[in-house]
């Protein structure tokens, strides 16, 4: 994977994206570029992948738990996903059991037709919507949030199905790339704010859509463009069609696109996030300067940023931890002790590069803490003389309801420490965030606090840019047990 820092998974200490959606209409063996556009987009869902296609008369799914290599590179899986229009997803879940029945795209046959759909995002409304779903007659398959589009799609009284589609994403909160297929064609949609990503290509006559930009050119696909917010794009036989139906709102596109989850040879907002991650490290290394003999990125998602610091402070930038690309999870330990080295499986410390030295870890992200303290220690080990830890983000003080894998508030390291006691956990010489307006500053923006924030970046300051209904009514219920506990 390319933005991924598989340290030790099972510890939960990454912010991991939901999933990944690629979508191609009119294309011979869709399907297989289906598959190839998902091969680039593992590193959003490794849970689970999914490709549905369409022939002209019917639907084909297949579905598996797994990567997509090992399921989608076999003769007997791809020859029955015939047809001219395909999509498919990557998986990782934030809502939902790990089961193969909510593994997507999913699929429904509705009154007007086949419907099956792929989605990137959280509906930060749908257990609301599922209880009153359920109480008009509807019966769920799945355990996914995704889910509720299917029924509100059923259950509306509108007549086209273009309207009854409308009708239903304007009863959702919360984040939303949607790529929907029906025996009509094929649609790309993403929530009036924008908050996930979703971009439109071509290749030869096919139109291609994608999460990253990344997977366009795995299909060799010219980018087109980006869906825009609360757009919807219709793709029907040759012909492309634009709709609008959502009244205009100013955009708030994910903030951590461009600090961790996109690979770096994705363009978003017409940035590079190659690039804008090494404006991070030299914003971080202008922001917090240390003397020190080296730096050295945590792989490898922390690079970019490493090669920033380095270059704006003219310490020399060194490949201080050597990952293994060889290994998957470590398996289960019955020991502590032998767990502990099942870490060194995937890193390892370049013992004769740091013994004596005083050098400065570049990571993206701090989340439960775990992996910082096991790096910190790595370093120790290794014979260096100070350790010092520099983070190419703000803290991750929050929960993110809109499609991202977070640990509840309360397990954040930050939600409950400041900086100098989060250095104290992770055993650091010295510990330091990239400030939220320096992260602005390096996307080229205005400081956070002379503008209306131009992207989502909740995680970080707690200002969730839509609704929370279903996590209002999670707290409602808490804060009433616990007032019946001291009651009682």
């Amino acid at each position: 994977m390319f933005t991924t820092n598989p340290f030790d998974v099972a510890d939960g200490d990454k912010l991991r994206e939901e999933c990944g959606v690629f979508g191609v209409a009119g294309a011979a063996d869709a399907a297989r570029l289906v598959a190839l556009g998902l091969h680039a987009l593992q590193h959003r869902g490794q849970e689970a992948a999914g490709i549905t296609s369409f022939d002209g008369v019917d639907f084909h799914t297949h579905r598996a738990m797994g990567h997509v290599a090992g399921n989608f590179d076999r003769e007997d899986v791809m020859v029955p996903l015939r047809g001219h229009v395909a999509c498919g997803h990557v998986r990782y879940s934030t809502t939902g059991e790990t089961a193969l029945r909510n593994v997507q795209p999913l699929y429904a046959d509705l009154a007007s037709g086949g419907f099956a759909i792929s989605h990137n995002g959280n509906i930060s409304n749908a257990m609301r919507l599922r209880r009153d779903l359920v109480r008009n007659g509807s019966i769920f398959q799945s355990t996914s949030d995704t889910e509720t589009i299917i029924h509100l799609v059923a259950m509306s009284k509108y007549r086209t199905f273009l309207d009854k589609f409308i009708d239903a994403l304007k009863q959702v909160e919360g984040a939303y790339s949607l790529i929907v297929m029906t025996p009509e064609g094929m649609i790309a949609c993403r929530d009036p704010l924008g908050i996930r990503p979703l971009v439109m290509g071509k290749v030869g006559e096919a139109i291609i859509f994608a999460s990253e930009t990344v997977a366009l050119d795995v299909v060799g696909a010219a980018f087109v463009r980006e869906i825009e917010p609360g757009e919807l794009v219709i793709v029907k036989g040759g012909e492309i069609s634009s709709h609008h139906p959502f009244a205009p709102i100013s955009p708030r596109p994910c903030i951590f696109e461009h600090v961790y989850f996109s690979r770096p040879d994705s363009i978003a907002g017409g940035r590079s996030i190659y690039t804008v991650r090494k404006a991070i490290g030299a914003q971080l290394a202008i922001e917090s300067p240390v003397d020190a003999d080296l730096v050295i990125p945590v792989p490898d998602s922390g690079t970019p940023a490493a090669i920033g610091y380095a270059q704006q402070s003219g310490i020399p930038f060194e490949l201080g931890i050597i990952r293994s690309h060889y290994v998957g999870r470590t398996f289960i330990q019955p020991t502590n002790e032998v767990r502990h080295l099942g870490v060194k499986l995937k890193h390892n410390a370049n013992r004769a590069l740091i013994e004596g030295k005083r050098v400065i870890l570049i990571d993206d992200s701090i989340v439960r803490g775990t992996t910082s303290l096991k790096i910190v220690q790595m370093m120790r080990d290794a014979g260096a003389a100070e350790v010092h830890m520099r983070i190419a983000s703000p803290p991750t003080r929050h929960s993110c309801y809109y499609g991202v894998d977070t640990p509840e508030r309360a397990k954040l390291l930050a939600h409950s420490k400041n900086v100098a006691e989060m250095n104290a956990y992770i055993h650091a010489d010295s510990l330091a965030f990239v400030s939220i307006d320096g992260l602005y500053k390096a996307l080229g923006e205005p400081c956070r606090a002379d503008i209306r924030p131009s992207h989502c970046d909740a995680c970080f300051t707690g200002d969730y840019p839509t609704s929370l209904t279903d996590q209002d009514e999670v707290a409602s219920v808490d804060q009433f047990a616990l007032l019946a506990e001291r009651v009682v």
